[in-house]
């Protein structure tokens, strides 16, 4: 018998966890075969195939024998089918075609010819040895990119089985994949605010949600522009710091998406959506539409049309940024600091308030309507503006508005006064705010409380709608370098209630 061990990874949710992987051969046996144990799923079990016809054709014979793989530790679920090829180095391993140990690690999924296959997941895995493992890392050469981005490593790529063995075999050299530092890409692309004209309230409301991550709902009739201003939101972000660089990459590279993620990511996803994929989890866990807009924007257009437990369960996601997935046989956790632009129409016809196309709905059908959205949703969205739809003679008007540049630019002046503020707490922006806070860091003088008190008493307003204008009140005085909170930020503030009147 003989036997041969090396180190290889599985992904959970989107952390890695080291794992090793054992060949035992017994060539007692007159039949070749292959069986895999370890709690493996369906590709896992599978790779048996592909690893037997991508040995064969890259050049190398399976005597007649039983080989026996692990997967330890066996209580833990592997997925995917990037154990292909450290599966493929053992078994030859354990025939003496090479040579392997618990220092060299091994990710990719074999081609039945013998190539070394891109696979999800590289991000997280390189990261979690970055911090403790000193061995060598051999990876699919499609992976580099991901590679290029993790310090204190020394990482190969290959192209194919064969190389991989004439390299750790020492007949052929491979250069070590070097940091090449991570780079955000400037947000400014094809689409500019600069495009959208007129909409000054409704521009000035994004603005103010951008500069403290405040959460907003535009509602307006069908082509007032509440999409186009929708995709334009990303342009007036400040660039992503590389730590936000790393954290969304790794999100999509658990999710299958190839390559880092240097600008802001802006998902829109179809409100035929199921909870499953917005949320995330399945049978096979993945992360869901809110976890791949982490560090960015999601764009809920139709926002009465998702499914009630769609929008019930933004409900967690949107107090505690991230998500926790839990089934009978896994829990994960995903990211899921994301800012929740929604988009709605005034009535189910959409004509509610237009001075051309009359409105078809009933009142009782308006009210249906609006309670789509429930109070606690309501309850977590700070801004609310109406859009209203343009004549023809402001549509046609010639002069552009203000450049996004611009507004970025006052957007990263009122972040930089919260990052200062909050330097010594474990927040960063302004809606993040707890209540203890907003004693400390929100001052109003004696016409202002009693502004709002008389307000207060007139609409009723809840103690976290209240806390949701004074965080707003905020906000609005960072963008003015106002320190102290003055009568015009707060009535600006009190603008973007949400009046169900």
């Amino acid at each position: 018998m003989n036997y041969s061990k090396l180190s290889s990874a599985t992904i959970q949710g989107i952390e890695a966890m080291k794992i090793d992987v054992e060949v035992d051969f017994d060539n007692r046996s007159v039949f070749n075969d292959i069986d895999v144990v370890g709690l493996g799923d369906t590709a896992v079990k599978e790779s048996r195939k592909r690893v037997k016809s991508a040995i064969l054709n890259s050049g190398f014979s399976l005597p007649h024998g039983k080989f026996v793989v692990n997967l330890a530790p066996g209580d833990v679920r592997k997925e995917g089918s990037m154990l292909d090829l450290p599966i493929a180095l053992c078994i030859l391993a354990s025939t003496g075609i090479v040579k392997v140990n618990e220092d060299t690690l091994a990710v990719g999924e074999l081609s039945l010819s013998g190539e070394v296959k891109r696979v999800s997941g590289i991000l997280p895995v390189l990261l979690s040895l970055s911090e403790h493992f000193n061995g060598m890392v051999i990876i699919p050469k499609d992976n580099e990119e991901e590679a290029k981005c993790v310090k204190g490593l020394h990482v190969y790529a290959v192209r194919t089985l064969r190389e991989c063995v004439e390299f750790l075999r020492g007949d052929i050299s491979l250069k070590n994949i070097e940091y090449s530092g991570i780079r955000a890409i400037d947000p400014i692309q094809n689409i500019d605010f600069s495009d959208v004209r007129n909409h000054e309230m409704v521009k000035r409301a994004v603005e103010i949600a951008v500069a403290g991550f405040h959460n907003i709902l535009m509602i307006g009739n069908p082509g007032s522009g509440k999409t186009m201003i929708a995709k334009r939101i990303p342009t007036i972000f400040p660039p992503m710091t590389e730590e936000e660089i790393i954290e969304t990459s790794k999100v999509y590279s658990a999710a299958g998406y190839p390559g880092i993620i240097r600008n802001r990511p802006f998902r829109s996803p179809h409100h035929t959506a199921s909870t499953v994929s917005i949320i995330g989890g399945g049978t096979s866990p993945k992360p869901g539409e809110i976890s791949l807009a982490h560090n960015g924007v999601l764009f809920l257009d139709e926002l009465p049309e998702f499914k009630r437990d769609v929008l019930e369960a933004l409900r967690q996601p949107l107090e505690e940024h991230r998500v926790t997935v839990s089934r009978a046989k896994f829990t994960v956790t995903y990211p899921a600091r994301f800012m929740l632009v929604g988009a709605m129409n005034p009535c189910p016809c959409g004509n509610l308030g237009d001075e051309k196309q009359p409105c078809v709905c009933s009142p009782r059908d308006i009210l249906r309507y609006k309670k789509k959205i429930s109070g606690p949703l309501l309850d977590r969205i700070d801004v609310v503006v109406n859009v209203p739809k343009l004549s023809f003679e402001e549509m046609m008007k010639k002069a552009e508005g203000e450049k996004s540049s611009r507004i970025r630019g006052r957007v990263i002046k009122a972040r930089n006064i919260q990052r200062k503020r909050f330097k010594e707490t474990d927040i960063s922006f302004n809606s993040q705010m707890t209540h203890k806070m907003l004693r400390k860091y929100v001052q109003l003088d004696a016409e202002s409380e009693e502004f709002l008190k008389r307000y207060v008493d007139r609409y009723g307003l809840s103690g976290r709608r209240i806390d949701k204008i004074l965080k707003l009140s905020r906000t609005i005085a960072d963008l003015e370098n106002s320190e102290k909170i003055e009568l015009k930020h707060l009535a600006e503030a009190l603008q973007y209630r949400f009046r169900e009147d």
